[in-house]
């Protein structure tokens, strides 16, 4: 598998009361990777990061092949950015933010271009500061989709924004995905808004990486289980038991990862009894995962 960002032990401090240790992350060439955290986990840090924005303090940084920051004039004429912020100038009209944007890239698709703002319903004439949060967001999505990037980053593109202008904002990443087989890193904590267009999940919390695994593993692989019967030490599992609360009498309720139906008959040969096993959706594994993460802290 090749891979289109690529850390190795990255490391940096953010004052004195955060830090990302060690942060491993991998985005496969191709994919829609979704960067799932709570607000302050350390998801913006990161992007800035891997754009050149700030210097890592330790590890390796590669998009696209390059290393980071050191090849970042190519690196970033391949990479459509999304910030958080509005980095869209208020004076300047739709049409100026246009051209002053395509001035910098050679890829830029002025045909392309002009659909995407037919789409968005943006007037040119219009200046940036009169736009709304959603027609803003519009405006920021057209300039990175518009360069032809090879890599899309978006950082919470759609915070704020109404349901009607998140869908127009989705849809528009999604076609250009199957268009030009491009590969989107978008960090949100709307977790329900990624389940629908994500084949890839990473799990950030307090500057650690949790998880990474493909969507279907992460869906399908997370379970909530109702077992009765459960000695202390239960040993080794052939699943990953990412926490235990005692419930009524002997019962206790696990969340696991890794779990499949077959996995039953290793539970009852040390003793207890699976008597219920519950699917949980994206969210709440996310908020599950979540929660036995900080309780082993």
């Amino acid at each position: 598998m090749t891979f289109a960002v690529e850390t190795q032990q990255l490391r940096y401090q953010a004052g004195k009361n955060f830090a990302l240790t060690d942060v491993n992350l991998r985005v496969p060439v191709g994919s829609i990777y979704g960067f799932l955290g709570p607000n302050g986990a350390g998801k913006t840090t990161t992007i800035r990061l891997l754009l050149g924005l700030l210097r890592a303090e330790g590890g390796t940084i590669t998009v696209l092949g390059e290393s980071m920051p050191a090849a970042y004039v190519t690196v970033l004429g391949r990479v459509g950015y999304v910030p958080d912020r509005p980095h869209v100038h208020p004076s300047l009209t739709v049409g100026e933010s246009m051209e002053l944007h395509a001035a910098f890239y050679m890829r830029w698709d002025a045909r392309w271009a002009g659909e995407l703002q037919r789409q968005f319903r943006l007037v040119d004439d219009r200046r940036v500061g009169s736009l709304s949060k959603g027609e803003t967001g519009k405006l920021m999505m057209l300039l990175a989709l518009a360069q032809q990037p090879e890599l899309l980053v978006l950082d919470e593109p759609t915070d704020g924004l109404d349901p009607v202008v998140r869908r127009d904002v989705l849809e528009a990443v999604l076609g250009y995905v199957s268009d030009r087989q491009a590969s989107v890193l978008i960090s949100s904590h709307l977790v329900h808004e990624l389940e629908r267009i994500c084949d890839w999940i990473g799990v950030m919390d307090r500057g650690d990486l949790m998880a990474e695994l493909p969507m279907r593993d992460f869906k399908n692989g997370i379970k909530r289980l109702y077992v009765t019967g459960a000695p202390e030490l239960v040993g080794e599992t052939p699943f990953t038991i990412l926490s235990r609360a005692p419930m009524n009498g002997s019962a206790e309720q696990w969340l696991v990862r890794g779990w499949e139906p077959e996995m039953r008959g290793h539970v009852e040969s040390i003793g207890a009894v699976v008597t219920d096993v519950i699917d949980l959706d994206l969210e709440d594994g996310f908020v599950e995962l979540l929660r036995s993460f900080r309780d082993k802290r």
